[in-house]
């Protein structure tokens, strides 16, 4: 008997892919997008973004290409209190969310989770570039053999439940070969661009997007330095991110940079570039994703997506918090952002940094 597997659908070439490769392999499949908000309700009219009525006709055009039932599940009311309130509560808190990861981890892999079992199907197929491997009954996420594309960073909330029914088919491949194959289909998305942005936020404008969505605003506060004196004013503390040192609006004489944000006190805290390194951080509601952690391990870690992973030791704290010591000095790491450990391309486990 076939194997049954729900494909999610994005509109985009690598899955598309992805439910071609399940089809060669003898899947019974069927083709799921996610709706998760109307463009209405997050303040644009007809752009482009992941997961709008373009992406899913896109989407409705490779599966009937490949004789597949294709199903429009309606996920708005969980995106909005998953995803883009605590995107919003984040930058309130001082933080810099990732809602990618949150996407992944309460849609992707918790309501399409739901919804396969409500089918009786085996799998959940996605587009991702990363892999799965089973050794000795435990579920192993590991990065994507094409290093320029590898999204294991993102799914580091994975359980051993949802690894068991997972299945990445894109972590053998490179992206060229994707595209490629997607041509030799005839898939009309094959040279369609990847999305870059946050799919809710299309024009990159964070702040706008939060005013817009709460109808709040942020009041203007004072730029400080390490010692406290005053630098300038700022426009609203959901502007700024760690690291940041574009559109500050004020000329200090020399570059500086966002080091920290004081909800408490309505100011950011600036510094020159040498002192944005630390050598450690705290990271909570950490998943590990390998058999028994020990309470120390060499690793090497990521603070960011698009990073190299640098060396370190993890500790695991009696309150399950786990703290990372890199063996040198990190640039601009970033509350609200994820820590992801790895040993070579096998991922330990992964927090969010506090």
């Amino acid at each position: 008997m076939n194997k049954k597997a729900i494909i999610a659908m994005s509109g985009g070439v690598d899955s598309s892919v992805a439910a071609f490769l399940m089809k060669e392999k003898g899947f019974e499949c069927i083709g799921a997008t996610m709706k998760l908000y109307d463009n209405d309700d997050i303040g644009i009219s007809r752009e482009k973004t992941c997961c709008s009525l373009d992406d899913i006709e896109d989407a409705r055009s490779v599966a009937r290409r490949l004789s597949m039932p294709y199903y429009v599940f309606n996920f708005k009311d969980e995106f909005e209190e998953k995803v883009i309130n605590k995107f919003i509560s984040t930058y309130e808190n001082g933080g810099t969310p990732n809602p990618c990861i949150d996407c992944n981890r309460y849609l992707k892999f918790e309501k399409l989770f739901q919804r396969m079992k409500e089918l009786s199907y085996d799998y959940v197929v996605t587009g991702h570039y990363a892999r799965v491997c089973e050794e000795n009954g435990w579920f192993y996420l590991k990065k994507g053999l094409d290093s320029t594309k590898d999204q294991s960073y993102v799914l580091y909330s994975l359980t051993q439940s949802q690894l068991s029914h997972i299945l990445f088919p894109l972590g053998e491949y490179s992206k060229s070969e994707i595209r490629d194959i997607a041509e030799e289909q005839g898939f009309l998305n094959a040279r369609k661009k990847d999305s870059q942005d946050i799919c809710f936020v299309p024009d990159g404008n964070y702040a706008g997007f939060i005013e817009g969505y709460t109808g709040k605003t942020y009041p203007a506060g004072n730029f400080i330095d390490k010692q406290g004196n005053i630098l300038g004013q700022h426009q609203g503390i959901i502007r700024y991110t760690n690291g940041q040192r574009k559109g500050l609006g004020v000329a200090f004489g020399k570059p500086m940079y966002v080091a920290d944000k004081d909800i408490k006190n309505n100011t950011v805290t600036l510094c020159t570039n040498e002192e944005l390194f630390s050598s450690e951080l705290a990271a909570v509601d950490f998943n590990w994703l390998i058999p028994d952690p020990p309470k120390e391990i060499k690793c090497k870690a990521r603070v960011r997506y698009n990073m190299k992973e640098q060396e370190a030791v993890a500790y695991t704290l009696d309150n399950g918090e786990v703290k990372v010591v890199f063996d040198s000095p990190q640039r601009a790491i970033t509350k609200g952002q994820a820590v992801v450990l790895y040993n070579n391309d096998t991922v330990l486990g992964g927090g969010t940094i506090i």
